[in-house]
């Protein structure tokens, strides 16, 4: 069976810029940074105290068939984002469950949240017997998938969640790109969620890698990056299925690239990361000089910037196309990063336009690329690559590109 061409036509996005695909990219135009104080947990004896959370967020609006307080919210970020990207697409939910269908989130924390608070009751005296059963009830970190599948009540859909960390948003536009490439399903709804965690707040604090202010990605000042919280869910079809029913196409899914080099827990390494791209490009089809724009995993930390911008150059040459990082707007979002990033890197191939690194002040010498800084730019672009990088090696990028019709 000759493989299927696939192609993005709807995005569903909640973030701290933004909520919406018009928001989001009217954020992401404008370089809005989302950073400020914790409201989400008492971050009292930290020393740093800022991340990026999602405002505006009515649950209710978009969880319909569950009790929105049975879910987590990770779980009802998945659903809202998923509900958003139907919409996006100009479809209704009926009109996903006559064909056999996909829906894989991304995660790396899952419902730890929920976890969080119910440690912290028992800590405080609260019997095993006696915890809060709708809370234990949010904990199974596979209902960021499921409850998509029966708020949209898809009977013949596969729910899945993938826990590959910051990289899982990305694992999941793969796992969608292949099922619908091959027709094993006939759409696909992918991407990532997480909440903010007081968990992985104090993680990544305890390893010294948040900042105190802002994070700035390449920046010679550059201290560490602000977690986040937020979903990116795309909604991926056939490019024929597309073409029938005249949907706008944000961008055609080209390829992708995984792997794992579990080389260290936290350091990533430089030839894994130069590995993945190359895998994806090869995947696409597409030369590394035919490559306009690079979305970077870009966290804002001295080693992970560093050896990223060394695979990047080792891909590209001493000229390498610009190299953005999103997380200097949006934070840290952790599983949904990666999927943030395909749905801006879809946007700017829709508009022309490259989103901004900002709270830039000076490239750090050993990042020697053009990442935009503060203000975005127009640009006609055709091929973007978006790299997702996980603790433990876990490695993925895919490859968007600019679709135009053309007369047979």
């Amino acid at each position: 069976m000759t493989a299927r061409r696939v192609v993005l036509t709807g995005i569903g996005v909640l973030s701290s810029i933004g909520n919406g695909v018009t928001e989001f990219t009217r954020g992401l135009r404008e370089g809005r940074c989302g950073a400020g104080p914790i409201t989400r947990f008492d971050s009292t004896g930290f020393r740093r105290q800022l991340a990026h959370e999602v405002h505006d967020f009515t649950p209710s609006a978009w969880v319909r068939h569950t009790p929105a307080e049975q879910l987590g919210r990770a779980t009802q970020f998945s659903v809202a984002a998923a509900r958003m990207a139907v919409s996006d697409a100009g479809l209704d939910p009926a009109d996903l469950r006559g064909g056999p269908g996909l829906v894989t989130v991304g995660t790396t924390d899952g419902e730890a949240d929920a976890l969080d608070r119910l440690v912290e009751a028992q800590a405080n005296g609260t019997e095993p017997g006696v915890l809060d059963r709708v809370g234990v009830g949010r904990l199974a970190a596979h209902r960021l998938a499921l409850a998509v599948v029966r708020e949209l009540r898809l009977p013949r859909a596969v729910p899945s969640v993938l826990g590959t960390a910051c990289a899982a948003g990305n694992y999941a536009v793969g796992d969608g790109y292949d099922a619908v490439r091959s027709g094993e399903a006939e759409w696909a709804l992918v991407g990532g969620a997480d909440a903010l965690t007081r968990r992985t707040f104090a993680g990544f604090h305890r390893l010294g890698l948040v900042a105190s202010d802002r994070c700035r990605p390449f920046d010679a000042d550059r201290e560490g990056l602000l977690t986040a919280e937020g979903a990116g869910i795309l909604l991926l079809e056939s490019l024929d299925s597309a073409r029938a029913r005249g949907a706008r196409i944000y961008a055609e899914l080209l390829g992708y690239g995984l792997n794992c080099d579990a080389h260290h827990p936290t350091a990533p390494n430089m030839d894994s990361v130069a590995q993945v791209m190359r895998l994806a490009l090869a995947d696409a089809g597409v030369k590394p000089e035919e490559v306009d724009l690079v979305s970077a995993h870009g966290t804002g930390t001295p080693t992970n910037d560093v050896t990223e911008i060394r695979a990047v150059r080792q891909v590209f040459g001493d000229r390498p196309p610009r190299t953005v990082a999103l997380k200097s707007m949006l934070g840290h979002s952790m599983g949904a990063a990666s999927a943030l990033g395909a749905a801006a890197s879809a946007l700017a191939l829709t508009h022309g336009f490259i989103p901004p690194t900002v709270n830039h002040r000076s490239t750090d010498p050993e990042c020697p690329v053009d990442c935009v800084p503060n203000h975005a730019v127009e640009a006609d672009l055709r091929v973007v690559v978006n790299n997702g990088l996980a603790f433990g090696g876990n490695n993925a990028a895919v490859v968007l590109g600019r679709h135009e019709e053309t007369c047979s």
